[in-house]
Parts: C-alpha cells; sequence; structure tokens
C-alpha cells in the first residue's frame, strides 16, 4: 500500500523531509507547516496513515504484513527519498523513532512535537479515562461528542473556535474511515528505549507545558535517550502545538532544518 500524501518543494533538493500526523489528527494537520517548508528550500511529503484521512485501514488482500514504520518507508522509496529528516507529532513521533531504530540509514534527523508515550511506563489516570470515555461514546455512537472531546482535551488554551472544530472534524473523519470496515489500523509497536542510545542524528523534542502528563514524560525521555537531542518545553502549548500557534511552530522547524542541512543544494 502507498499512503495517500501530498509532496512539495524543490524537485532537486537535497533537504528530504516527512512530516507525520497525530491520530488525533489526518495529514491535514500540516497545512500550515507544507508550504512553508517547502518555500524555505525542502522537499517535504506529508501522508496519512492506515485509517486516517485517504488512507483505507488495510491493502489488498495479497500484500504483506507491513506497520507504520514499514508504510513511511516504502513512501519514502516511492518518492525517492533515500534519507530525510522525520517530523512527527504524538503518535507520529513514536512511529519515526521506530523507523529511526529499525532503517537508521533512512533518518538525516528527528523533529518530535509531544511524541506518543514510549514503552516502559504505565498510562496515567487522566489519560485512562479519556480514552474509557472516547469508546464508551463510539460505541454509543455519537461521534461527534467523541471527536469534541478529543479536540478539547489535546488542544492547549489559545486553540481558538476553527481550530477545534478542524481537529474534531480530522478525529471524526478518522472514526467514520475506521469503523466503515472490519479492518483495524497497525497497532504501535514496542521498541527498546535504551536503543534510541544509538541514534546519533540530530534531534529536536518539543513538549507542550498544558499536555497531558504522559506525552510530557515521552519527550523527557525521548530527549534523554537521544544523544543528539535538545528538549523544549513550551509555556503555552498543549499537545499539538502545530495546530496552536503554526508560525511560531514553523519557524522552530525552519531553523531546526536549516541547522540538519547547512550545506544541501542538490541530490536525490
Amino acid at each position: 500500500m502507498t499512503l495517500a500524501h501530498d509532496l512539495a518543494g524543490p524537485t532537486g533538493s537535497a533537504r528530504n523531509v516527512v512530516l507525520l500526523h497525530s491520530t488525533v489528527c489526518d495529514r491535514r494537520m500540516w497545512d500550515a507547516q507544507l508550504p512553508a517548508l517547502a518555500a524555505a528550500g525542502n522537499r517535504v511529503v506529508r501522508a496519512d496513515f492506515r485509517g486516517y484521512g485517504e488512507t483505507p485501514c488495510a491493502g489488498a488482500p495479497d500484500e504483506p504484513a507491513a506497520d507504520d514504520a514499514d508504510d513511511v518507508l516504502a513512501l519514502m522509496d516511492a518518492v525517492g527519498m533515500a534519507r530525510a529528516v522525520l517530523i512527527g507529532a504524538s503518535f507520529g513521533g513514536r512511529t519515526a523513532l521506530e523507523i529511526a531504530l529499525r532503517a537508521p540509514e533512512r533518518v538525516t534527523g528527528l523533529a518530535l512535537l509531544c511524541p506518543g508515550p514510549l514503552p516502559g511506563v504505565p498510562e496515567s489516570a487522566e489519560l485512562t479515562a479519556l480514552e474509557e470515555r472516547e469508546v464508551e461514546l463510539v460505541q454509543y455512537g455519537d461521534l461527534d461528542e467523541a471527536a469534541a472531546l478529543c479536540a478539547r482535551t489535546f488542544l492547549g488554551p489559545e486553540a481558538d473556535g476553527a481550530t477545534l472544530a478542524a481537529v474534531a472534524a480530522m478525529q471524526l473523519h478518522a472514526y467514520e474511515v475506521q469503523l466503515a470496515t472490519a479492518d483495524e489500523p497497525p497497532a504501535a509497536a514496542d521498541f527498546d528505549v535504551a536503543a534510541l542510545a544509538d541514534v546519533s542524528v540530530p534531534a529536536l523534542v518539543v513538549s507542550g507545558a498544558h499536555d497531558l502528563v504522559d506525552f510530557r514524560t515521552a519527550a523527557r525521555r525521548a530527549a534523554a535517550a537521544l544523544p543528539g537531542a535538545h528538549h523544549r518545553e513550551l509555556e503555552w502549548a498543549g499537545h499539538l502545538p502545530s495546530l496552536e500557534r503554526p508560525a511560531e511552530v514553523t519557524g522552530l522547524l525552519v531553523d531546526f532544518l536549516d541547522a540538519v542541512y547547512p550545506d544541501a543544494v542538490t541530490s536525490r
């Protein structure tokens, strides 16, 4: 399966970037970043994971089994990116770490925005209660309220009504895609967090002061485990800072990419 995706930026650029979305959203969460990163000279692909946006939950019956990390690596092959900086939000950040462990030669750098919980830490009571309430609402068929609950929980205090509505719409669409089939999106794979010590690429790890403790803990753990990591906590942010202050987060990412690719001109 080739993930539904958009490709932007100069064809000959050596500054390859892959945008991986949170599972509260889909690839539309990068609407502000895609053109800005492309205009800064990066060749950028953003994609929908299986069961989100325009990507179905499962491929053809004869396709070999694959998880999200496999899908992203296959997409990089399809668009001609031998290596790239992976920018991942929440679950997308955790998937970026899986890719860096599985295929380190494909990763030039990592930018993790409020990465998803890493293996080895019990879930907080707050996150468990949220998930139980979400499941309850979905089982009752109240998809709109379930989507609104997720939007309210994961966006920080600065999010306006339009942003809340946009996140709720993306979450609602994911429910509809996933409930329309018996297939389920791939589950997150476990990995050895200690092995991240061997991932030596530059890394930016961002957390939000208004985020759930699970994700703030994951950011600290990832930053401590990655030898080339810089951790920055945003005091204004919730779980989705790229949607809460798009211009500020885009600036952070452009600066990071400039540091990773100081001399890049052209290549594959």
